[in-house]
């Protein structure tokens, strides 16, 4: 298995990538930089200091042996710090050719039909999932492509505790309580409480999100427009009914210590057979394997369930978008870079160098061979279209206080019904600061 090469450096540093003489981001070609001449178009890609870039490196390398374009990498900062880097920028004209942003709601914060290019002509637009393609489609245009492989959001298993007990991977939420409880009067843990970092709480609500959509359809619109609200969506309530089930004030399923408990030190319970189930993204597995090299094949994943209603599906996280700014001076070099990039070659370039926490919403685009068997275990899903976008892509409302609310709800201290309208008020109050009408 291949580890992740993560770039950690200052806002200021550039990467350079390829035989470049330069740091600058201006094309030396007078056509508009489209490639082609004596001297490499240069282009600059402004990506955040959490984004491994190895495989988009590698790409970088191919494409300009191929197309005479080479690539800058301007590392920016993550987080809220990295998003006001990100529209100031845009507001002084000052953006790179290319950068890497939020895919869905985000995205359309920083007004994508003024500032990047559309690409719904070009050809490589059929071979992008549809669910992903809403998430970067604004009005008539399409204004991003996939930076990476997708996220999904589900229950991470241990296979052994599982073949012990003889379980099967549960189809409906009764029988995952029924599992989970013959893991506890085995002596096992039967769910991971990592309740200190107090992020990782919202996971079985996010995470239920494909039940939602699959039960009440409208409910990301409806929500938008302030018309349906989760304390009163049988479906969206439902979500929170299972966060309190799962803890003391339900089934009592959690580690003794779950307020106390760190995600690292519930990612060990999971790999070393101490608990058999976490409620988590595919994005942990690379540091499980960095942190339990011999275990993480022994670590599988399967969607959070429904009543019974459907068949499961997983909740996905949709990649960043790669997106060309509409002020570079390079559109052309730009779009061209692209096109390699969502080739075939590309994309195998890219993955051969990527290691992939999830499917890719590419078409035609498999994970290898040595992908984490977890991954491997998602790719069902995707080819039988059981997947929706998380909520918080198809929707600009999320309340800041989400994660405190369900360590209330998970550790039995609210009920569901008022965690749901505690939720639903902290909302309102985000909505109102969107100026969002209706709310």
């Amino acid at each position: 298995m291949k580890t992740f090469s993560w770039v950690s450096v200052s806002s200021a540093l550039l990467l350079s990538v390829g035989l470049i003489g330069c740091s600058g981001g201006e094309s030396s070609s007078s056509d508009g930089g489209s490639g082609g001449g004596d001297e490499p178009v240069e282009l600059e890609f402004l990506v955040a200091d959490s984004v491994n870039t190895r495989g988009l490196e590698a790409v970088a390398e191919a494409a300009e042996e191929e197309l005479n374009i080479s690539v800058t990498f301007d590392i920016r900062p993550g987080g809220p710090e990295g998003e006001n880097v990100v529209k100031t920028r845009l507001a002084t004209g000052e953006i790179a050719d290319m950068m890497i942003y939020n895919a869905g709601a985000l995205l359309e914060t920083i007004n994508p039909t003024r500032n990047f290019v559309d690409l719904s002509e070009e050809p490589y637009m059929d071979k992008m999932m549809e669910n992903y393609k809403e998430t970067v489609s604004f009005g008539d245009g399409v204004y991003g492509v996939p930076s990476q492989s997708s996220n999904v959001g589900g229950w991470l298993y241990n296979k052994t505790i599982y073949e012990e007990l003889g379980l099967e991977i549960p189809e409906t939420w009764d029988e995952l309580m029924e599992n989970m409880q013959a893991v506890k009067d085995a002596g096992y843990t039967a769910a991971v409480g990592a309740f200190d970092e107090i992020s990782r709480t919202q996971i079985p609500v996010l995470a239920d999100y494909y039940n939602v959509q699959k039960l009440a359809p409208d409910f990301a619109e409806e929500y938008t427009a302030g018309d349906a609200k989760f304390a009163d969506t049988p479906a969206a309530l439902r979500s929170f009914e299972k966060a309190y089930e799962l803890g003391p004030g339900g089934n009592d399923f959690y580690n003794e210590d779950f307020n106390a408990t760190t995600h690292e030190q519930g990612m060990a319970m999971l790999a070393t057979g101490e608990a058999a189930h976490f409620a988590n993204l595919s994005n942990v597995l690379p540091t499980i394997e960095d942190n339990h090299p011999k275990q993480v094949e022994n670590i599988g994943i399967f969607p959070q369930p429904a009543d019974g209603e459907h068949e499961p599906g997983f909740t996905v996280w949709m990649p960043n978008a790669i997106l060309i700014s509409q002020s570079s001076e390079n559109k052309e070099a730009a779009k061209k870079w692209v096109e390699f990039y969502m080739s075939d070659e590309g994309q195998r370039i890219f993955a051969e160098n990527f290691d992939s926490i999830g499917p890719y919403v590419v078409e035609g685009v498999e994970i290898p061979d040595d992908a984490y068997a977890a991954v491997k275990q998602m790719q069902p899903y995707f080819d039988e279209g059981r997947t929706a976008p998380a909520l918080e892509f198809v929707s600009p409302i999320k309340g800041a206080n989400l994660p405190q609310i369900l360590s209330e709800v998970g550790g039995g201290f609210m009920s569901p019904e008022e965690g749901a309208e505690m939720y639903d008020q902290d909302a309102e109050r985000q909505a109102q600061q969107l100026g969002i009408e209706d709310w």
